[in-house]
């Protein structure tokens, strides 16, 4: 009886046949709109980032008239904006292999085969499409000597397929949402309401018709009517302790929607990126993430003795006097198809057992070495820079270590200062059960963005989760 009834409550509206036909299948016997009636209804979007920004500019770009609610003080401050490492696509500019199937596959492995197929093959298919959206709404993509797109690997996959804007893609493919956003709130199809936090859905004959928000600067209550509402309020990651999020916990809307009725699903899916400068004191609030995109050509290793452990974590001798037999490069070791580009868990994984067993290399023997020392006698000072230079210039103004400096030359070699990576809670995804259609449980209320449950492969390849 229980799952009779659960089988009714969720419908997950996948169309029938392949795999790979779902979506042109969808597609080609979708119910529209006609452009007169879009003219007529009214969409709510609560969020700004990505997603929210996004769907906002574009609902409104097809007709429909939109009420964007932003909880910062202006969207640009989503927290999109700390997604640095690129954006994936199968567009196959290496020509390595790389295909609308492999990405597909690549994303259902890394979210440990608890995604939705059908949502996950539909991503990688219109990903070609997100990125020549990107390109119209100026995000100033790196491209090659040529005028191409450039591309470089990341972890979690074996091919290079991600686009990226230097070490602030998130940043830039933030502010090319912004700008379209912006362009309808000019147009007067959409309207911004800033500082305002989602407190409610407002349910009519079963149907979400609306919401009820505080506005932050003045402390009232609001009503906002609908004929649908789409929530794009991100993870929860801001409930742990240290985490990268920088701003209070956002998962408000969520748990308003979950209280209406919303079904939840697999909400603990939490991302450990590998690549955070670790904790440098008991008066922090955050940790800061450095790009992903720094394992392309960071080498990253321990000690092999733990006396030599020891004097690291005591000051008394410093990485770059560790002598090269006597490193640990054990990513490299340990996966040799991957190397230093293996899935963030794994990475993080690998790393806190290192620590564990004392091989850490900072004051809390909580760090491993991140060594661009090889990359730069191979590509040079200037490329590397080209490449990370900004990224670089983070670490040093937080740690006061410049990892594009030389410390010493020994045996004809010269050694660069290594940057001290650690594991941190990133973001999460997860939570909102969506059927094919975005649609949560609650008719009318759709769910957009790591605020759902449906493509978690983007947790461990973190250039999908842009997508």
């Amino acid at each position: 009886m229980v799952n009779d009834i659960m089988a009714k409550v969720l419908d997950s509206k996948i169309p029938a046949g392949p795999v790979p036909e779902k979506w042109k299948e969808y597609k080609a016997h979708q119910r529209l709109v006609n452009p007169k009636n879009k003219l007529k209804l009214d969409v709510i979007v609560v969020g700004t980032g990505l997603a929210g920004a996004s769907a906002a500019a574009s609902l409104a770009e097809m007709g429909f008239n939109v009420y964007n609610f932003c909880i910062q003080d202006s969207p640009r401050r989503a927290h999109s904006i700390a997604a640095q490492g690129g954006i994936n696509a199968a567009k196959n500019y290496q020509n390595d292999g790389d295909s609308v199937y492999r990405l597909f596959y690549d994303t259902v492995k890394g979210g440990d085969y608890r995604a939705r197929e059908a949502n996950v093959y539909r991503l990688a298919e219109v990903s070609n499409n997100i990125i020549d959206q990107c390109v119209a709404q100026g995000v100033p993509f790196a491209r090659e000597y040529g005028g191409m797109l450039a591309n470089r690997s990341f972890g979690g996959a074996q091919v290079s397929r991600t686009f990226y804007a230097k070490g602030q893609t998130g940043q830039q493919l933030l502010l090319g949402a912004y700008s379209s956003l912006s362009k309808e709130v000019q147009r007067g199809k959409v309207k911004l309401f800033t500082r305002y936090e989602m407190e409610d859905v407002v349910i009519v004959d079963g149907r979400a018709r609306g919401i009820i928000a505080k506005n932050l600067v003045t402390g009232k209550l609001e009503r906002f009517s609908a004929n649908a509402v789409v929530i794009a309020t991100g993870g929860y990651g801001n409930t742990y302790f240290l985490s990268t999020n920088a701003m209070g916990c956002n998962c408000t809307a969520a748990v308003q929607c979950f209280r209406k009725g919303a079904m939840m699903a697999n909400p603990s899916y939490v991302q450990i990126h590998p690549t955070c400068i670790p904790v440098h004191g008991d008066k922090q609030s955050k940790l800061t993430l450095m790009s992903e995109s720094l394992r392309n050509d960071g080498r990253i290793w321990v000690p092999k003795k733990l006396e030599d452990a020891k004097a690291l974590q005591e000051g008394t001798k410093q990485g770059y006097e560790i002598p090269e037999e006597d490193r640990d490069y054990y990513l490299e070791r340990r996966y040799p198809a991957f190397g230093n580009l293996v899935p963030r868990d794994v990475a993080s994984r690998a790393a806190k057992e290192r620590c564990d067993k004392g091989f850490g290399v900072n004051n809390t023997g909580l760090a491993v070495f991140l060594d661009f020392s090889e990359s730069i006698q191979r590509l040079g000072i200037d490329e590397i820079r080209q490449r990370y230079g900004n990224l670089f210039d983070m670490y040093e103004e937080i740690t006061d270590v410049n990892p594009g400096e030389k410390a010493c030359s020994r045996d004809g070699v010269d050694y660069y200062y290594p940057m001290m990576i650690f594991p941190a809670i990133h973001y999460t995804m997860g939570g909102v059960w969506v059927d094919y259609e975005l649609q949560t449980t609650i008719p009318g209320l759709f769910a957009i963005g790591e605020c759902n449950f449906s493509d978690h492969g983007a947790n461990r390849l973190g250039a999908s989760a842009l997508m």
